[in-house]
């Protein structure tokens, strides 16, 4: 089934708003104001500001050079072609490309009419305010993309938690029948909720930060940490006491897996464990040094996912349960 977007729906109705409007001044060409709107429609309220500034004064600079080259020179194809040539350049210039296309509509006219005169030109004028002023209005109204980025968080932590479960699950039983799909999936989830971020925040004129920013940032270092650990964590052996305890800790942190900030609790436990491995014998052979290097790596990038969860908020636990929860 085809959706139909948002711009879809307001090219719809500003198209046709914009020509009754003009029709109704009694503008020339008024069939232009809606193709000045269609133009001007923009995925978010920033990029809808920034394009009607760029083709308002795109429209203005082609004003001027459509009245010195018709004027001076004359009303000809080629003419047309020879004003392009400066035109353009003086709009890079001007850093108003984007109005080119919409500057057009009006060049065409003024080249139609064979004529400019003081009427036509605010004629004209007047067809340039209807067309850019109503797709700017229309798109000042943006839908809140909260509940989309809602729905990628839901999604995110969700894939997070079957990762960790499924790297548990590794540890005890070298299980190999995980595709891995929450990987690509999580990659995904990621990129799309940091777009949908960049949109939002250009909806919002006039607030420089936003709420999900921080957060899919947050997430998606810690799905860097994740990608580390699997090769890590393929490396240790599976029958060892170790990396039991490890597996349980694997667990612990995929129940953990929410908006809040609890990772302190599980930084404590993390050195508990780290003291628990101190406490071992010191590797006799080259498989199990090697193990013993890994261990601490696995140690150390499980770390570094908790740390940056501890950075990217305050703590929901409170000091007396961390006083609990810290080794004596």
């Amino acid at each position: 089934m085809v959706r139909i977007g948002y711009r879809t729906i307001k090219t719809a109705i500003g198209t046709p708003i914009s020509i009754s409007v003009a029709q109704l001044l009694g503008v020339s060409n008024f069939v232009s104001a809606g193709i000045l709107t269609i133009l001007c429609i923009q995925p978010s309220r920033k990029r809808s500001v920034l394009s009607a500034w760029h083709r308002f004064l795109a429209c203005v600079t082609a004003s001027l050079f459509s009245i010195i080259f018709f004027e001076l020179i004359g009303y000809h194809p080629i003419v047309v072609g020879i004003m392009l040539l400066f035109f353009i350049p003086t709009t890079v210039l001007l850093k108003v490309t984007p109005g080119i296309a919409t500057s057009s509509v009006i060049i065409l006219n003024l080249y139609g009419a064979e004529g400019i005169s003081r009427s036509f030109l605010f004629d004209q004028f007047l067809l340039i305010i209807v067309g850019i002023g109503t797709g700017l209005l229309v798109n000042l109204y943006m839908p809140s993309l909260d509940k989309q980025l809602k729905q990628k968080q839901i999604e995110l932590e969700r894939n997070f938690q079957l990762i960790l479960r499924e790297i548990a699950l590794y540890i005890r039983n070298k299980n190999e029948d995980w595709d891995g799909k929450e990987l690509t999936k999580s990659e995904e989830l990621i990129q799309e909720a940091m777009n949908l971020v960049s949109l939002d925040k250009e909806n919002h004129l006039l607030r420089t930060e936003h709420p999900y920013h921080d957060y899919f940032v947050m997430r998606s270092k810690q799905f860097e940490c994740l990608q580390k650990m699997l090769p890590l964590v393929s490396r240790l052996p599976k029958t060892d006491a170790i990396s039991v305890q490890v597996a349980d800790f694997f667990d612990k942190l995929s129940d953990a897996v929410h908006p809040g900030n609890t990772a302190i609790l599980y930084l404590d436990e993390l050195r508990k464990l780290r003291n628990t491995f101190d406490q071992e014998e010191l590797p006799e052979t080259r498989e199990a040094f090697i193990t013993r290097a890994n261990l601490f790596r696995l140690l150390h990038e499980i770390e570094d996912y908790l740390l940056l969860k501890e950075k990217f908020k305050q703590s929901d636990v409170s000091a007396r349960i961390r006083v609990k929860k810290r080794p004596e």
